[in-house]
């Protein structure tokens, strides 16, 4: 009787959208993980970020801070004659807290800095991935400088962003100053305890730090795990060079009160006045000219490196609604070509949309070489899933797995232990989620209504025709198609399966070929067909179970 029947297979947009539900409740389960007190990992975090900045302190000492005197400041909490904190938050909840300010700048070089050369990096606007590229750059160009200035402007941002410039500052062997000319808010007060000195513009301010979420456009509070990741990264930061570590988790947590300084229920902002007198900045001054001054490098060369556009683009191909868009219309374009024969528009602008999203977060330094490879892996293996083998199994499952690592990977910016425990995977999972979720009810809303647009038809014409809607023929030995207004009549039409239809391939109904799609499974090349529906540009068969 013919060829037997390939195995029965499922419609792919139903196994897609299927598993981005599962996925969505993965996300939904994982975000809802976060036990009130912080875990081992959120510990293992801290001590290391403390070990970091003892280091940081040592390393300094054989440098032009080690004149510098590491303030153990007023005690951050009573403490008994081993350290041992006397009395927890519920029954000392008001710190005491001396107040003791820094010393000044030091001066750097006797002949007025002239030969040498001071660097003057902007940090302004959002902390995202592509500002701290820029940053890792302008710093490894610096080698030599005899100071580098971070020209601080900021309500903060990211902080994966963030933490990332924060440890190259505490790498740096250069001294760092870090000028706080308008504002230090949030990322920008992390990132300026890991400069060596602060300098304060008259009105300037800084703190407010504790991490916050957004969720539609409207700001969230976090879990407590995200708060003691940060409040242990500030103090640890702040210090590394040698300012009072509680002021730092004022900043940070809502519920450190101190005495004379903050009660408990607001979060610490300082301005310049308070800002010296607290030991957090080492001087005022109103211009980069006048801290080169006070150094005694007033006569230095002085360097602004800027972004180059590489820089910029990463910054805007990482934004979270950019990403989220190219990777929405990436997959669409892909899920839309496993439904067209061929390869051509859509899976031509779902390509450039991922080529987009993976350059963008390998520039900002996100992204590497893994996450693409992972990526390419999950589309052959979707490839092989739906041209090759018959039915959607284990092949399928694993290649949308690939495709979802590859994109939560390229979304993170923190180690997976600690994105887990903050919070961030679930985040980055929920992102990949929904664009998953978009691209599946967009290829379902195109394949239903593109055939009855304007569009629909002229691109229906082009490609039935066998050449263009203005009259090109098609060549001699390439055979006639019929246009969309004659579809009609091939409803109920008998013919054979030119090539496979997985789900799509080409029908021969007589002398004319078509281009059609199989209701419900994988059909052979040569298999009998019917034809049971016309829609605009489609033609939905099913195997003849009547032929011959």
């Amino acid at each position: 009787m013919g060829k037997p029947r390939p195995k029965a297979r499922p419609p792919v947009a139903g196994i897609w959208l299927g598993l981005v539900l599962l996925g969505l409740l993965l996300s939904l389960a994982a975000r809802a993980q976060a036990p009130a007190t912080p875990g081992r990992a959120i510990a293992e975090k801290a001590k290391d970020a403390s070990e970091k900045a003892k280091e940081a302190i040592d390393r300094k000492k054989d440098g032009p801070l080690a004149d510098r005197e590491i303030d153990a400041g007023a005690p951050d909490a009573a403490q008994d004659e081993n350290g041992a904190a006397k009395a927890d938050a519920a029954d000392a909840p008001v710190h005491p807290f001396e107040k003791k300010p820094l010393g000044p700048l030091p001066k750097l070089d006797t002949n007025d800095g002239r030969g040498l050369r001071a660097v003057v990096i902007p940090i302004k606007g959002t902390i995202e991935p592509g500002i701290a590229a820029f940053i890792d750059r302008a710093l490894a160009s610096s080698e030599g400088a005899a100071v580098i200035i971070f020209d601080v402007d900021t309500f903060g941002g990211r902080v994966d962003a963030a933490v990332r410039i924060r440890d190259a500052l505490l790498a740096s062997r250069t001294p760092v100053v870090a000028f706080v000319h308008n504002r230090a808010i949030s990322a920008g007060a992390l990132i300026s305890f890991a400069a060596d000195h602060i300098v304060f513009a008259n009105g300037a301010s800084m703190g407010a730090a504790t991490p916050i979420q957004l969720q539609g456009g409207q700001a969230e509070a976090v879990g407590e795990k995200m708060v003691s990741y940060m409040r242990a990264e500030m103090r640890a930061t702040a210090e590394a060079n040698g300012r009072s570590g509680l002021l730092a988790e004022a900043m940070v947590d809502a519920d450190v009160a101190i005495e004379g300084v903050i009660a408990k229920g607001k979060l610490l902002t300082v301005d310049t006045k308070q800002a010296m007198e607290y030991g957090i900045g080492n001087a005022q001054l109103d211009s980069v000219e006048a801290i080169l001054g006070e150094m005694g490098l007033s006569a230095a060369t002085i360097d602004r490196p800027t972004e180059n556009w590489a820089e910029r683009l990463a910054r805007f191909l990482t934004d979270p609604t950019v990403a989220g868009l190219l990777m929405s219309i990436g997959m669409l374009g892909l899920l839309l070509e496993f439904y067209t024969p061929g390869f051509g528009f859509a899976g031509g602008i779902g390509i450039a949309c991922l080529v987009l999203f993976f350059a963008g977060h390998m520039v900002a330094d996100l992204a590497g070489w893994e996450e693409v490879v992972l990526f390419v892996l999950g589309l052959a293996a979707l490839g092989v899933e739906v041209f090759v083998i018959p039915g959607f199994g284990v092949v399928g499952v694993i290649g949308i797995g690939l495709i979802a690592t590859s994109l939560i990977m390229a979304l993170l910016g923190l180690p997976m232990s600690t994105s887990w425990e903050v919070g961030a995977f679930g985040d980055a999972l929920g992102a990949v989620m929904l664009a998953l979720v978009a691209a599946g009810v967009g290829a379902i809303i195109v394949i239903r209504f593109l055939p009855q647009t304007i569009l629909g038809r002229w691109l229906v014409l082009r490609h039935t025709l066998g050449g263009s809607a203005t009259g090109e023929a098609p060549a001699p030995d390439q055979p006639w198609q019929a246009a969309q207004s004659d579809r009609r009549r091939f409803l109920n039409a008998r013919g054979a399966a030119v090539t496979d239809l997985h789900p799509v391939g080409k029908m021969r109904i007589g002398d004319d070929v078509l281009d059609v799609v199989s209701r419900d499974r994988w059909i052979a090349a040569g298999t009998p067909l019917k034809v049971v529906l016309t829609e605009g540009m489609r033609v939905v068969v099913i195997e003849d179970d009547d032929a011959v």
